[in-house]
């Protein structure tokens, strides 16, 4: 019996010898894709330096000393990226069989198979066109990667970049852009008459929404396949330190081509050709990548959009234009711009550079990009994803970031800034605006009073609470405002660009009045911090998402913690009806992390309409070696106390006392850095202080705080937004380095709590302080528990109703035991739904908790003890959300198989923890 033949080991052309577990996951990563599935995985691998060295011959070692590779980003692009080399191969092949399916039909006659060597003849032709189209694209390419390389050199040589000629009529935008050219009368500000198809005007219908670009701009952009999109506000965007760390990675990989070439050796495109060149097209907000110094140094996005839509106003005259915007003028530009995105992979910093050098804006010229890297427009932007793969790295807070995108909130500070602006419009136009015009302003003004009012009235009574929409329409006349008609109005008419655009030229004048007095500095610097909060178009925000309020949303109020300002939020409590068309029209999803423990949060909330055998998890073991962890719950102290932080005990001076003794003592044995994550910022100050102060009873005695910065120097993470992390960060570093050690007091959830690695001596032991649940007693936690409960009692009875009906269809004659089944599913859907909150809300702890302790051991050979201090971390429900690594590196005690031998002493730990670093000496 002949022997069944072994798959061969999938290729993914790892730039460096893949571990055992990125190989798992780069099969899991290829597997999901080819099935069209969901994926969820959690990868927490990571090379270290010398093992990247260590593949490399001496000569090339100097040129990645200082480079850093993460595993599991690395590990998803070369796994994605296989199959998509793969499959393009694949429906080539599929293309040529279709090429001799056609000629064997002769056009639909049936007159006989082709001979085969015609047949061979059509596919090889078709094979040769093909190949020759992509030679020619790459020959470009490569030409402008030359051009680019011999530029670098050159301008390394002279130490200066290169210089961008002046485009005409640019000095005349920059002297507009700075108000030296404004119209005197205001007239640009000025409502143009509106006309609803509702207000009774027949044959007179509605402006479609303006999307601020000239009808010349929209022809060019159409001509280069760059699709007008309608303009969206766009959120403020995060450092973009990952995205070029991706990109870092991205240039690592080199794959062969997946189509073979006939081109012969000597030929100058044969190298090009050798390997595929990867499309890569970095998008961008206009904040950053905008380069008109006079609009990107408004700094918030929403400001920099609405200066960027004012100057592509049909109605603008050219000089007034932005010089980089595409136009006929300047299409080889914008067709040089295209070829050089393409030419190399590049970050957004890289991006916005390139646009600066050759003098095209890259927020649009990244969209005539979009078509050659064989995506349209709309698909790219995410508005079609089908069949394309969605692939979400540092995917652990997803949820969070769906919420917060559809969440925006406002404060009376800004309500009572937006009437005052609207205020001031009307003292200046109130004459001149007609009749429909007039109405609507009047209608938001009342709105705004209605809003500013009730805050007003509610922040005497309560800190927080959850808010009816009736309650905020409640002003005088507001009940007769049709929400969506005044909405529809405020898009079509930019109320809220001309009037904030208005406040903006009147202040730069009264600046400009004012330079000449002694503090016309100040003035002069305080309009100019005003003009870039655009605070109606957030105000028409907020509005746009009470008129768009889900099931899954809810409105709640606030007052700040200092008191002195209130505030609306709208939150949206359920992410799965927005992420929904992502994954029904996608090929596959994958959300991948370093720490996506707990996954059943996922799986019961993002994706519960989807069949479990769609839904494909993986969670992989560490890179390093069982004796490199150690993890254990510290349930007491070296005092006999019991840790347990919950909200009622915490305060406790003396279970503080006993941590303080606790982190002293582990000061002793554990060598280098100690990271202490703490649940909240307020309890990490009150320990603080608590250990800065000295026994009353012992005269002399220094304070458990002087205590411990005799054994390793303390340093503290701070709420204040002004604190400089980075500086805590290298200080902690110098002095570990040093040889003094040091203790780092961090917060869960905090600064420090994501993107930063404490990797060998930097994090040799992390200790977590209690657990961080949020609260559960405020508006916002009592709305999400609800809602949870809410979907499980619906899902869980539905599903046994179904049942129930199922069976008294098979026996009708059973009245009384159907009647008992539906009291028992009716009874499991009320401890469903008490389950289902629980879950929930311990998974956002656990979750928080996970990020933390993910911090420490970034590689192979590094090493650290994990502390989790708090009896409450013995509970099985709670070690089952730690990720897998952590579980199997968990001490376990003898009695009943309990963590830290159900009471085992504090010096029982201290010792395991003594042999473990010693071990590693």
């Amino acid at each position: 019996m002949a022997e069944a033949r072994a798959t061969p080991p999938r290729d993914f052309h790892h730039p460096y010898t893949p571990y055992d577990i990125q190989i798992r996951f780069m099969n899991a990563v290829y597997d999901c894709i080819e099935g069209g599935n969901i994926g969820i995985f959690e990868s927490p691998t990571g090379q270290s330096v010398a093992d990247i060295i260590n593949q490399f011959p001496i000569a090339e070692k100097t040129d990645i000393v200082d480079q850093e590779l993460y595993g599991k980003s690395l590990s998803l692009i070369c796994g994605s990226l296989t199959w998509l080399r793969e499959h393009k191969r694949k429906k080539f092949e599929e293309d040529l069989l279709e090429v001799g399916d056609a000629n064997n039909n002769n056009n639909g006659k049936d007159v006989g198979e082709e001979p085969d060597w015609i047949i061979e003849h059509a596919k090889e032709q078709r094979r040769q066109t093909v190949l020759r189209r992509k030679a020619d694209v790459e020959a470009r390419l490569s030409r402008i990667r030359e051009r680019e390389k011999r530029q670098r050199e050159r301008f390394e040589k002279a130490g200066e970049p290169p210089a961008r000629k002046k485009l005409k009529g640019e000095r005349d935008v920059l002297l507009s852009l700075s108000g030296e050219e404004q119209d005197g009368d205001g007239a640009q500000y000025l409502l143009e008459d509106y006309h609803s198809e509702d207000e009774g005007l027949s044959g007179t219908k509605a402006k479609p929404v303006d999307d601020g670009l000239s009808a010349e701009t929209k022809e060019l952009m159409a001509k280069l396949g760059m699709n007008v999109i309608e303009t969206k506000e766009e959120e403020e965007e995060p450092e973009h330190e990952d995205e070029i760390k991706f990109i870092h990675e991205l240039r690592r990989v080199k794959m062969p081509p997946a189509l073979s070439t006939a081109v012969e050796p000597a030929s100058p495109d044969h190298d090009a050709l050798m390997e595929e060149e990867f499309k890569h097209l970095t998008l961008g907000s206009r904040k950053n990548l905008c380069i008109n110094p006079k609009v990107s140094k408004l700094g918030s996005a929403t400001a920099i959009n609405e200066r960027c839509l004012d100057l592509q106003q049909p109605g603008t005259a050219k000089e007034s234009k932005c010089p980089y915007i595409p136009t006929k003028e300047n299409e080889v530009l914008v067709n040089d711009f295209r070829d050089h995105t393409l030419a190399r992979v590049r970050d957004i910093e890289e991006m916005g550079n390139l646009g600066k050098k050759i003098g095209i804006c890259p927020y649009y010229g990244t969209r005539s990009t979009i078509k050659p890297s064989e995506k349209s427009a709309r698909e790219a932007l995410g508005i079609c994803l089908k069949g394309h793969i969605v692939i979400i790295d540092e995917a652990h807070n997803l949820m969070d970031a769906i919420a917060n995108i559809h969440s925006v909130g406002v404060s009376l500070k800004q309500l009572q800034r937006g009437r005052t602006q609207l205020t001031i419009y009307l003292q200046k136009f109130r004459n001149r605006l007609k009749g429909t015009n007039r109405v609507y302003v009047t209608q938001l003004v009342r709105l705004l009073d209605s809003l500013s009012g009730f805050l007003q009235t509610t922040r005497s009574r309560s800190r927080e609470s959850m808010v009816n929409m009736s309650d905020l329409m409640a002003g005088k006349g507001v009940d007769q405002i049709n929400l969506y008609k005044l909405m529809r109005y405020l898009q079509q008419s930019k109320l809220a660009r001309k009037v904030e655009g208005y406040c903006a030229h009147a202040e730069e004048e009264t600046a400009a009045v004012s330079c000449s007095s002694k503090d016309g500095k100040t003035s002069s610097l305080r309009a100019e911090k005003e003009r870039t909060i655009p605070v109606l178009t957030h105000i028409q925000s907020f509005l746009l998402a009470l008129t768009n309020c889900s099931a899954e949303g809810r409105i709640f109020y606030s007052l700040s913690e200092d008191n002195n300002d209130a505030s609306l939020k709208y939150m949206l409590l359920d992410p799965t009806h927005h992420f929904r068309d992502v994954v029904e029209e996608a090929r596959a999803v994958i959300l991948a992390g370093g720490t996506m423990s707990p996954m059943s949060d996922f799986m019961n909330h993002l994706f519960s309409y989807i069949p479990t055998i769609r839904i494909k998890t993986l969670s992989c073991g560490h890179v390093i070696p069982a004796e490199n962890l150690i993890a254990c719950p510290i349930s007491k102290g070296p005092g006999g106390q019991e840790f347990e932080f919950t909200f009622e005990k915490r305060n406790s001076q003396v279970m503080i006392d006993d941590l303080g003794r606790s982190i002293l003592n582990l000061c002793l044995v554990i060598p280098d850095g100690i990271v202490v994550f703490f649940p909240s910022y307020a309890y990490l100050e009150q320990v603080v202080r608590r250990w800065g102060s000295r026994p009353p009873s012992a005269t002399g005695s220094k304070s458990l705080w002087e205590r411990m910065s005799q054994h390793k120097q303390i340093f503290q993470e701070t709420k204040d937004k002004g604190s400089r992390i980075e500086e805590t960060l290298s200080r902690y570093a110098d002095a570990i380095d040093a040889g003094r050690g040091g203790l780092l007091l961090a917060v869960i959830g905090g600064k420090l709590s994501e993107g930063i690695n404490f990797s060998d001596r930097l994090g040799r032991g992390v200790i977590v302080v209690g657990l961080p649940f949020p609260n559960i007693h405020s508006a916002e936690w009592k709305a999400k528990l609800e809602h949870v409960e809410k979907v499980a009692f619906e899902r869980t009875l539905s599903t046994a109703t179904a049942t129930v009906n199922e069976s008294t269809n098979k026996s009708k004659s059973a009245t009384q035991a159907t009647t008992a089944a539906a009291a028992a599913a009716a009874a499991a859907a009320a401890g469903a739904k008490k389950e289902a909150a629980r879950e929930f809300y311990e998974t956002a702890c656990m979750r928080a908790v996970n990020q933390s302790i993910g911090r420490a051991i970034r590689h192979r050979n590094d090493y650290a003890c994990i502390l989790l201090m708090d009896r409450r971390y013995e509970n099985q429900r709670i070690r089952e959300k730690l990720p897998m690594w952590i579980q199997k590196g968990m001490v376990v005690g003898k009695e009943n198989g309990s963590v830290n031998g159900g009471g085992r002493s504090f010096a029982d730990v201290m010792g395991r923890l003594s042999a473990f670093f010693r071990a590693k000496r």
